[in-house]
């Protein structure tokens, strides 16, 4: 090649081109938003994952002290359960949480009926006599359960991608532990 065709292509070694002094400094320019991303995304699944199991253990929580009581009172002590139980969610907001706790009846031919039903100020509590699904293997004649729902609305912080709130529920059954069922009294 000629030395007019060299230069005309770029091939001449210049100090300039020889020079890697900003390599560093446009790698990380080029990487950056890859790493944030990938940095505030584990942030929030790992947010997501807490809030979830505290769902998990609100709805524990509820149906665990439900169950333990004969009789309760649906003026004085099941207020005071179901705050508990929307306490448990602390430090996320509250204002969300949704919580319904059900003593469900199964009669002699395995039929399951709400008995009562109960719910925090934002819920809907079951229908008196409602039909509900209960797992096969928890489904005894002449039994009752507890159940316990929570619901909460999760609104990641970084909400950069638009892609919020999600619903994360979850239900807990027990079996009443100091008599075969517990009655709700006003």
């Amino acid at each position: 090649m000629t030395r007019q065709k060299k230069r005309l292509f770029g091939l001449r070694k210049t100090r300039l081109a020889s020079d890697q002094s900003g390599i560093a400094a446009v790698e990380f320019a080029l990487i950056l938003p890859l790493m944030l991303l990938l940095y505030f995304g584990g942030v929030e699944i790992m947010q997501a994952v807490m809030v979830n199991r505290l769902v998990d253990l609100a709805a524990t929580t509820v149906t665990n002290l439900t169950a333990q009581y004969t009789t309760i009172s649906a003026s004085l002590q099941m207020p005071d359960i179901l705050k508990a139980s929307t306490q448990v969610m602390a430090p996320y907001p509250t204002t969300t949480v949704k919580v319904v706790v059900t003593c469900i009846t199964i009669d002699g031919q395995g039929n399951a009926t709400v008995g009562w039903s109960q719910a925090s100020t934002n819920a809907t509590a079951l229908t008196l006599g409602q039909a509900v699904t209960v797992p096969a293997s928890l489904k005894v004649a002449g039994t009752s359960l507890i159940l316990g729902t929570v619901s909460y609305a999760y609104s990641p912080g970084f909400d950069f991608m638009k892609i919020g709130p999600f619903n994360l529920s979850s239900q807990v059954y027990m079996s009443p532990r100091a008599s075969t069922t517990v009655n709700l009294a006003n």
